[in-house]
């Protein structure tokens, strides 16, 4: 199940408590990971795969990675952009959250009761993200990208940047620009530290199932280091299993796997709460308005707020 349903299901009691499993193995896990089978202080999955995004750079225009995404939009708005998931979708709520957790802002209080997001982090980053469309640091057409769009644009040289997830370095290693990019772990925002927002899968067992036991001897197998090391070698697929980053198959395999783990210990999960579609349908709605001129930060901040008290009222 992918990371943001752990909330949704276990409150509607479609899992089992994975509490004593996940405690008496975490320490080999990537702590991050561990907080996205988390809900009120028990434990409801075993961490699978994991993931994180990147800052792709070209090293034919740029001489080092900024170390600052001030310094990446003063830089894109010099060269050929800045490219990133700008359209009305999940995509544009993590890259909003990637900013606004840098910033120490956030969407919801610890505990996924209050609503935190009607902030001055979030009309900076709003203000942030609109001046870098306004400057021409990122090209308007971004408010259509996604994933695969923003790759291509990278990969047919119409940009110096690109944020997305670390699949696309392979595909890069295929294109025209092959030798001509590298990846870096996402820089700080308005003095705070570089943030991202985590993917990935986790196994849980269904609370409705006639073998749990056997279900649970399945999760465990999967997250054994070897398996785990076969999931990044054969299919890409991050591990959630801190020693898979060592092993030297991983490492011929996946040349980035040490900024991979770095990339994945610096990510924090979404805003954990039942009804977090409905959260981040308010985000991503109102940073496109902000995006498009729709809307100024103001009144998207304080929709988001609206919106999101409504849909945990519902819960």
């Amino acid at each position: 199940m992918d990371v943001i349903w752990t909330a949704e299901y276990a409150a509607a009691g479609w899992l089992y408590d994975l509490t004593p499993v996940v405690e008496a193995e975490q320490d080999g896990f990537i702590p991050s990971t561990v907080e996205t089978v988390s809900y009120e202080d028990k434990f409801w999955a075993l961490p699978f795969n994991t993931n994180a995004g990147f800052l792709f750079y070209r090293t034919d225009q740029v001489a080092e990675a900024p170390s600052t995404w001030e310094d990446v939009y003063d830089q894109a708005g010099q060269k050929d952009g800045l490219v990133y998931q700008g359209q009305r979708y999940e995509g544009l709520t993590v890259n909003f959250l990637e900013l606004l957790t840098s910033a120490g802002g956030s969407a919801l209080s610890e505990d996924g009761q209050t609503v935190e997001i009607d902030s001055p982090e979030t009309r900076e980053v709003l203000e942030f993200m609109a001046d870098g469309i306004e400057s021409g640091a990122v090209r308007k057409a971004v408010t259509t990208y996604e994933e695969e769009t923003s790759r291509r644009a990278f990969e047919a040289g119409n940009a110096t940047f690109m944020r997305n997830w670390p699949y696309a370095y392979a595909l890069g290693k295929e294109s025209d620009i092959a030798d001509d990019f590298d990846v870096t772990t996402f820089p700080g925002f308005a003095g705070g530290e570089g943030a991202g927002a985590l993917g990935g899968y986790n196994l849980g067992i269904s609370s409705f199932t006639d073998n749990p036991d056997g279900s649970l001897a399945l999760a465990e197998f999967l997250v054994t280091p070897e398996i785990q090391k076969q999931m990044m070698t054969k299919a890409s697929l991050p591990a959630t299993v801190t020693a898979a980053y060592r092993d030297p198959q991983v490492r011929k395999a996946l040349p980035f796997a040490p900024e991979l783990l770095s990339a994945v210990e610096q990510a924090e999960p979404r805003p954990v709460s039942p009804v977090y579609p409905e959260i981040s349908q308010a985000i991503y709605d109102n940073v496109y308005d902000v995006l498009s001129g729709d809307a100024n930060p103001d009144q998207a901040a304080a929709s988001m707020d609206e919106q999101i008290e409504a849909a945990l009222a519902r819960f």
